[in-house]
Order: structure tokens, then C-alpha cells, then sequence
């Protein structure tokens, strides 16, 4: 029988044996992995996964544990969302003794999951995770966490602990219906790789334009199948979104379609790209084609045209997991486990066919 610890969770000795190496060699290889060899390593970091393994702090560490320490993981520090997210955050924990211990998965589960190890073997006062998308590993550490845990972005009815965010979903719905008030037909996509949030607002979109009875599967761009997307929507494109991505993706939809009127583009960045092409092209937005964008950044009211987009929460998802965080910490335990933020629809002159937003501008 495998020696456990008081509280039933595998020991570093149950790592050593599963892993067919000493306990000082597990030991140091998860305090300086660069101490041992990388087959060692490979086997160590295969039987901390079979076994679920969090270390616990010696004697010592535990005297000087930090209770005052957030770990926040996001999955990009270089992406405007997450920058808003994180200003949020620290906006959150300013006045009190709380410190931030932040880590960036770039959106791949391993690097998550080894993050999570990392940060709850220090013992935190609270977690922020961005998504739910968490591997079964990742989530069930962050289930077994003897602390708070946020999941925050998204919205889903069996959340860790507690979410705070919006359906992506229904923001999907939400634009969707207004390019088809706006008077708008031949509506596309425009994304390339999508995560499970991305592809929430194109589950929106698709149901949305379905119901109306003017779906059209060839107004879909480029989508990478790579994180389990269904079969029939597309193709492998890059990861990360620039303007040029957007443009070459619009160039290509405009081509094999040239009766397409609008599009709803995964992201701003997108949406600007977008835009640009059209301008290079002579095509007239609004009149001659809509474009509406998502996450609402300061640069789509700036734009010329102005481009309607999806106003997500980002300040407020970052500065109420940390406000949800201070009230647990605090003894209150009674919040919602589950938080929709909600999101806004910024109408501006990208989606103005009829010209009414217009005219009501020059009247003011």
C-alpha cells in the first residue's frame, strides 16, 4: 500500500516509487529541475501527473508561508485583453497587504498546469484562473486547492468555485442580430484559430444567422482544428491575430465571396484588418459592407469609420475576482458562485446601412 499523508493525498514517496527513483531525486528535481537529467525529469513529470501530485511545505516553509499572495493566470501578457484584465486586478488589491505571484500559460495546458503546481505549492491566499478550458489535471489541483479559486472571462454553470465573466455565447447572438437589423444578409466570420471562447461567439453567430435562415458555411474564415473544433469549418491559421491576419483572411473571404455584406470579426485587431481591406478595395462601409468587431478597445471609436464592436468586461472580470477573493478571505462566504458581468453592443458607423446613427450625430 502507498504511504499517504495524513490527509489522503500522495506522497513525495509515492512519486519516488511510481517514478522508480529516490525520494532526495524527486525532491530535487522539483525544487531545481535543471539538477537532474532530462529522462529523470521526463519520468518525475510523468508520475507527479499520474498521481495528481502537489507537494506540501516543509515544516520551515510553512512558518513563512505568504497568506497574502494571489497567483493570477492569464494566457497572454501581450494581448490588450489581458492587459485591461490584469489593470483590474491590481486595482483591486491596491490599499490592502495582497501581493500578485502572476504566470502566463500561453494558452498551452501544460505550461497551465505546471503554473498551478507551481503557485499552490506556495500556499496562496486565492487563485484567478482566466477560462475554463483547465485540462482534467489542472482542474482537478484547482478543485483539491485549499483556497479560493476564480475562474474568470467566461461563464459556465459548473465552475471550480467560483466564475465571473459573460457568455461568449450570447455576445455572438447579440451582434449577430444587430448586423441583421442593420439590414445586412450575407453576414460572415472572421477569425482564423479559435479557443473555446472565441468559438463561443461563433456558436452565437452560426445559431443566430441559422434561425434567420441565412446561415452560409462559405462565409466562415479560416479556423484551426487543433483544439477540437467540428469538422466543416475550416482551416489552420495563425494563433495570434495582427491587422495584416485579418486583412490576408478578409482579401480571401471577399474573393471566394464577393456577395458577402458583412462580417463579424472574432476580435478589434480583426476587425481593423478588415477595414483595411476594404479600403484598399473601393468597398464603402457602411453602405456597401458591415464590419463589427469584438472586445471594444479604445482604437475602434478612433477608427475611421468608426467600427461597432462587443464591449467585453475586462477591468470589472479582473477587479471582481479580486474584490469576490477579499470578501472569502474576510469570512463572507456568501456570494454567487456564478457572476455574469454581461457585455454591450457599441453601435457605431461600421454597422450605420441605414444612416441613422449618422444623421443623428450631425444633428447634435
Amino acid at each position: 500500500m502507498r504511504s499517504r499523508r495524513t490527509d489522503g493525498r500522495p506522497t513525495i514517496a509515492d512519486v519516488a516509487r511510481l517514478a522508480g527513483v529516490g525520494a532526495i531525486t524527486v525532491s530535487r528535481a522539483l525544487r531545481d529541475p535543471s539538477q537532474v537529467s532530462a529522462t529523470l525529469r521526463a519520468n518525475i513529470d510523468k508520475a507527479v501527473r499520474e498521481l495528481n501530485y502537489v507537494p506540501n511545505l516543509s515544516a520551515r516553509a510553512l512558518a513563512s508561508v505568504r497568506a497574502d499572495v494571489i497567483g493570477v493566470l492569464v494566457p497572454s501578457l501581450t494581448q490588450n485583453i489581458f492587459s485591461d484584465v490584469l489593470r483590474g486586478v491590481y486595482d483591486g488589491v491596491e490599499g490592502t497587504e495582497l501581493q500578485i505571484q502572476m504566470g502566463n500559460t500561453r494558452y498551452q495546458p501544460e505550461e497551465e498546469e505546471r503554473l498551478i503546481a507551481q503557485m499552490l505549492r506556495q500556499k496562496p491566499a486565492g487563485m484567478i484562473v482566466s477560462g475554463t478550458e483547465q485540462s482534467d489535471r489542472a482542474r482537478e489541483m484547482l478543485e483539491d486547492a485549499r483556497c479560493p479559486v476564480i475562474q474568470i472571462m467566461d461563464l459556465t454553470d459548473k465552475p471550480i468555485d467560483t466564475i465571473i465573466g459573460f457568455s461568449h455565447y450570447e455576445a455572438g447572438r447579440a451582434i449577430t442580430r444587430h448586423l441583421i437589423e442593420a439590414g445586412y444578409r450575407h453576414i460572415g466570420f472572421l477569425s482564423g484559430w479559435l479557443n473555446g471562447r472565441s468559438f463561443g461567439r461563433y456558436s452565437g453567430l452560426k445559431d443566430t444567422l441559422t434561425e434567420a435562415g441565412i446561415y452560409n458555411p462559405s462565409y466562415i474564415s479560416p479556423i484551426d482544428r487543433s483544439d477540437n473544433i467540428p469538422e466543416g469549418v475550416g482551416w489552420e491559421t495563425p494563433r495570434f491575430a495582427t491587422p495584416s491576419t485579418g486583412r490576408k483572411l478578409m482579401a480571401d473571404l471577399l474573393d471566394a465571396n464577393p456577395d458577402m455584406d458583412a462580417v463579424f470579426c472574432n476580435n478589434d485587431v480583426m476587425a481593423l484588418g478588415a477595414l483595411f481591406e476594404c479600403m484598399e478595395r473601393g468597398i464603402r462601409v457602411p453602405e456597401d459592407f458591415g464590419i463589427a468587431g469584438f472586445n471594444d478597445f479604445d482604437i475602434m471609436e478612433a477608427a475611421y469609420p468608426s467600427i461597432t464592436s462587443v464591449r467585453s468586461p475586462r477591468w470589472e472580470s479582473g477587479y471582481n475576482a479580486v474584490m469576490a477573493l477579499r470578501r472569502r478571505l474576510s469570512g463572507d462566504d456568501s456570494g454567487d458562485r456564478i457572476v455574469d458581468l454581461g457585455f454591450k453592443i457599441k453601435k457605431r458607423v461600421s454597422t450605420d446601412r441605414s444612416g441613422e446613427l449618422r444623421r443623428r450625430l450631425a444633428g447634435d
